[in-house]
């Protein structure tokens, strides 16, 4: 009897656990700073690399490897492309450029790093985030704002691409 347990809970382990590896997870974090001091936002992005290759070959009809620990000049010019078109934020109302920094593979993720320079002061923001979302209707962005010293968070998602923050 005593055995009959043990594999009946090894087979509905063994389910549970392929359970989870058929269905993927799709997430992306932001983290996002205003540093009053150097009058500009740091903004960190963490995706799936494989996910954002699939969306640049959806979107450009171009295979990248940003999966690879060095990614080619060109898939780093079709990121920041892709980034300027589906990540803006308005500063009090008006549209700021973005910059893509760099960019480094940590595992299966890449982590972006991007700034909004010249920001004296912060009234309002408005953010429109459709990365990765186009690819994926399940796709969602959370995104963590440290401004003023007011942590607050925003989850976008393929039925909420833009949202506004008010300090």
């Amino acid at each position: 009897m005593k055995k009959i347990i043990q594999f009946a809970f090894l087979g509905a382990l063994f389910i549970l656990i392929s359970g989870f590896a058929i269905h993927k997870f799709y997430a992306a974090i932001y983290q996002v700073n205003f540093v009053p001091e150097k009058k500009m936002i740091q903004i960190t992005a963490r995706l799936f690399s494989d996910d954002v290759d699939k969306a640049l070959e959806k979107k450009y009809h171009v295979k990248t490897t940003l999966t690879s620990d060095k990614p080619t000049t060109t898939d780093m010019a079709l990121l920041k492309k892709y980034s300027n078109e589906n990540f803006v934020i308005k500063v009090n109302g008006q549209t700021k450029p973005m910059n893509l920094l760099s960019s480094e593979l940590e595992g299966d993720v890449i982590i972006c790093y991007f700034s909004i320079k010249e920001i004296s002061k912060i009234n309002t923001l408005a953010i429109q985030n459709s990365i990765l979302v186009e690819w994926n209707a399940e796709q969602q962005n959370i995104m963590h704002f440290t401004i003023n010293g007011i942590k607050k968070s925003l989850l976008f998602s393929d039925s909420n691409r833009s949202e506004m923050l008010k300090y």
